[in-house]
């Protein structure tokens, strides 16, 4: 019996994905080895993450929130099985285009990993030997479709040779993934530092600051929750008794500081609330901690900024950079070399060893993680990350507001509704809130405990009369001079703004 057409095309598909497998397989076992930001996979999402546009990392944000990267991580190996099975057909019909599409794969991960500031010298090999597994299985498997069709209908070669393909680069990818856990000492560092208390530490937090209704968020955001928002792929790990931070450009003398002297050094601490530029009106990109760090004015006036700097361009241990304005960092506000939150250790994807942490900024000019560097320079010299990629300059936080309980769209008993919210305005404070039903008169909220003006601020307010029927809620507040803009305006390029809204039906 002849086989039919179809059937040697979805093998050679298979063929395709099983190189593919292995490809990316051999390529993360030797990264673990030598190079681990080098990994195939991971220099490719990286350069993904940099040629992304502005427009579709806001629409990643809004649509997945912190589901961003593994959203990501989810298309990409779509694209990749796909152009995978794509290979492993061209393979069918002539090999060396199919040896070619991994060789370009090969090509366009080599020069993604050779050009990311964490590698090393090294930083081709794994995608090299990466190549060197896929080209193998899919010569493998293609020769063994081969023995089958000149055999007859039986598929047994086939059949035995992708299952060996198939489970070695899985045997690889586990291998690969233990090795990666094992090898790292940084979480062993991290569980081993006892940090040092505070010369001058925060006050605490007035018990009234939270308000009591269910489903409230916490007033001190727990640190596993706690929003994140970044460009790392894979959570740098940097250990911190390698950790180094250099400060130079337009300043008197260069300085460099290891972890130890940071820790050993007159450390404060700050109730602290970071807002994330790309979240929506009543989003929940916004998370309020106490910081255990070291004033970044001490460290400047150490290496002696020249007159003529107005930024500071600080850099992550991945390469990611933030241009701050200088007077934020200058001034008598709490802005840190952070290396606690919540009274433990910076939690890994939250910046350890250390990281920056600047009231009254969005995080994209602000709050690198994993910092390296700081650049005393000029805007007219330098610029972070995002500002070529058409977010603003600077990147001053917006008085805001939300309604968090009940939530938008929630069914609530007529008569009595109580609601619950929170606003910030860092390094101005909140002094008032006010809610409207539908579109009746703004009346004042009950603001919870003031917790300082780098905080954000709970509210609540009593609903007496609920009708029942469809009703839209929404809320504004003030800070000490102004009160938030009715203005609606998406994230970019510095920050959403408008009331928030949400819709109730009452029964």
């Amino acid at each position: 019996m002849a086989e039919s057409r179809s059937s040697p095309s979805r093998r050679h598909a298979a063929a395709g994905v099983l190189a593919g497998g292995a490809f990316f397989a051999v390529g993360w076992l030797t990264a673990t080895l030598i190079d681990p930001p080098a990994a195939p996979h991971a220099a490719l999402g990286a350069a993904v993450v940099d040629l992304t546009p502005p427009w579709l990392k806001d629409f990643a944000i809004a649509t997945f929130g912190t589901a961003d990267k593994a959203v990501l991580f989810v298309v990409l190996g779509i694209v990749a099985l796909a152009l995978a099975a794509v290979t492993g057909i061209l393979a069918g019909r002539r090999r060396p285009l199919g040896v070619g599409a991994v060789l370009a794969l090969a090509a366009v991960c080599a020069l993604a990993a050779a050009s990311r500031p964490d590698t090393t010298q090294y930083a081709i090999v794994p995608t090299g030997l990466g190549a060197v597994g896929g080209i193998a299985g899919l010569l493998l498997v293609l020769g063994a479709i081969e023995r089958d069709i000149s055999s007859g209908p039986a598929r047994r070669t086939f059949l035995r040779t992708a299952t060996a393909v198939g489970a070695t680069a899985a045997l690889i990818t586990v291998a690969g993934s233990a090795l990666s856990r094992t090898r790292t000492s940084v979480q062993a560092a991290r569980r081993s530092i006892d940090l040092p208390d505070p010369v001058d530490p925060a006050p605490p937090v007035p018990a009234a600051a939270q308000v009591d209704l269910d489903e409230m968020p916490e007033f001190v955001s727990p640190n596993d929750t706690f929003y994140r928002i970044d460009t790392a792929l894979s959570v740098p790990q940097v250990d911190p008794h390698e950790w180094e931070l250099r400060v130079y450009g337009l300043v008197d003398q260069e300085v460099r500081l290891s972890y130890a002297e940071l820790a050993d050094s007159a450390l404060v601490e700050a109730l602290v609330t970071l807002t994330c530029v790309s979240n929506a009106v009543g989003g929940t990109l916004a998370g309020n901690a106490t910081w255990l760090g070291l004033p970044v004015r001490d460290v400047l006036a150490r290496a002696g900024v020249q007159d003529s700097a107005d930024m500071v361009l600080s850099r992550s241990a991945d390469g990611w950079t933030a241009s701050t304005p200088l007077e934020a960092l200058t001034d008598d506000r709490d802005a840190l070399l952070a290396i606690g939150m919540n009274g433990e250790p910076l939690p890994t994807e939250h910046g350890f060893p250390v990281r920056l942490v600047v009231p009254g900024l969005y995080g994209y000019v602000s709050a690198t993680k994993w910092v390296t560097e700081l650049k005393v320079t000029r805007f007219a010299d330098d610029e972070g990350y995002w500002t070529p990629r058409g977010w603003a300059e600077r990147g001053p936080i917006k008085t805001a507001s939300r309604v968090d309980v009940p939530r938008t769209g929630a069914t609530v008993p007529a008569g009595v509704v109580t609601l619950g919210g929170t606003a910030w305005a860092q390094q101005r404070g909140i002094t008032r809130v006010q809610v409207q039903i539908d579109d009746g008169p703004w009346i004042d909220a009950d603001l919870a405990a003031d917790a300082g003006i780098d905080s954000w601020r709970q509210w609540s307010f009593t609903w007496t009369d609920a009708t029942p029927g469809d009703h839209a809620v929404r809320c504004r507040a003030w800070d000490d001079q102004e009160p938030q803009t009715a203005e609606r305006a998406a994230p970019a390029p510095d920050g959403a703004s408008g009331y928030h809204v949400v819709s109730l039906k009452v029964e």
